[in-house]
């Protein structure tokens, strides 16, 4: 049986983990419907789960539509549900909540119908996905506890660290984050016993924002520095460009300025190397304020001034005034009237 899907979870922007489907080539029965038809529908379905593995949601709803009409008209049931599965998906990816809810409301009718328990799983796990989007939050974790506790019969350990980190997902929309780390730290230990690196990564981030907001700098800093280690041993210059962001936030936030300075500097260098502007005018910023708490005005200049550069460079007229505005308020507070007279 052939699997044309990449069973890698996915992670939305939101945070939420999401495998992907898996889909296995029918066998042919031979007994009454159309090869010609059938072999159509099972090329759309493996079209839109490509598309989807894409990211070309739109593209693969049509596919995955066309699918599901041939599927209802060959009366295979199996079929269906992997199409439903994969339309489910890309509606939810597409912020179609209300969408994806009724199509992974069929889904899961079909699948319990067929004993297909992934699948089921699966649909379970996108209900509850998408409830949270629509702030049912009730309806939501009732869905993802049925998800792990299918993802738990069948064994299917990646669905399992899903449905804890999106139950974690759940109960920090409502505000529990104490709840919310409790689960993302089991979904964790699922996914660190998987070697699965980029889920581990995502639920990192989690519990750090999870302990910042709960104003626990301390294991915050802890979770987030455990996350920056990842990402650096992955080369994954952008993702730990933001890491370093939040880890300066946090040091910040404790007054420990010396490690906010450190962190910001390393935000600084690789925006640096990456040409990324506009990360550069943050880290400056961020360094700018920091280096005015201290009473380091020099700094906060050196800081400012180059702001102003990069500013000039790609045309920001705003950030120019905004930037010149803050360099004369510090002349002028250091009584440094020449410097100051020199922007106008």
């Amino acid at each position: 049986m052939e699997n044309i899907f990449n069973k890698r979870a996915t992670v939305d922007p939101t945070g939420t983990l999401v495998p992907s489907p898996g889909r296995a080539i029918r066998e042919q029965d031979g007994i009454s419907i159309s090869a010609q038809l059938q072999e159509e529908a099972d090329h759309s379905l493996e079209k839109g789960v490509e598309l989807y593995q894409l990211r070309e949601y739109s593209r693969g709803v049509r596919h995955l539509r066309h699918a599901l009409d041939l599927y209802r008209s060959l009366e295979d049931f199996g079929g269906q549900a992997k199409a439903l599965e994969g339309l489910g998906l890309c509606e939810y990816a597409l912020r179609n909540y209300a969408e994806a809810v009724q199509l992974s409301e069929q889904c899961l009718a079909i699948a319990r119908q067929t004993g297909d328990r992934r699948i089921e799983r699966q649909a379970l796990g996108t209900l509850g996905n998408a409830y949270r989007h629509l702030k049912d939050y009730e309806t939501a974790i009732r869905y993802k506890h049925e998800s792990l506790a299918v993802a738990r019969e069948i064994q299917d350990h990646k669905g399992i660290a899903a449905a804890l980190n999106n139950l974690g997902m759940v109960y920090k929309a409502i505000g529990d984050y104490t709840s919310a780390i409790t689960y993302y730290k089991q979904s964790l230990g699922v996914a660190r016993s998987l070697n699965d690196s980029p889920i581990e990564q995502q639920i990192l981030r989690n519990i750090g924002n999870a302990y910042h907001a709960l104003g626990d700098y301390e294991q915050t800093i802890k979770f987030y520095e455990e996350l920056l280690n990842s990402t650096h041993e992955f080369g994954d210059r952008r993702a730990e460009m933001q890491v370093l962001k939040n880890l300066g936030s946090a040091c910040y936030a404790t007054s420990n300025y010396g490690k906010a300075i450190h962190f910001h500097q390393q935000r600084l260098a690789i925006a640096r190397s990456l040409g990324d502007a506009k990360h550069q005018i943050q880290a400056l910023e961020s360094l700018g304020v920091i280096y005015d708490v201290l009473g380091d005005q020099e700094n906060s200049i050196r800081c400012l001034e180059e702001r102003l550069d990069i500013a000039q460079i790609i045309n920001d007229r705003t950030l120019e005034e905004k930037t010149v505005a803050s360099l004369k308020t510090i002349f002028y507070s250091i009584g440094d009237y020449e410097r100051a007279n020199q922007y106008r």
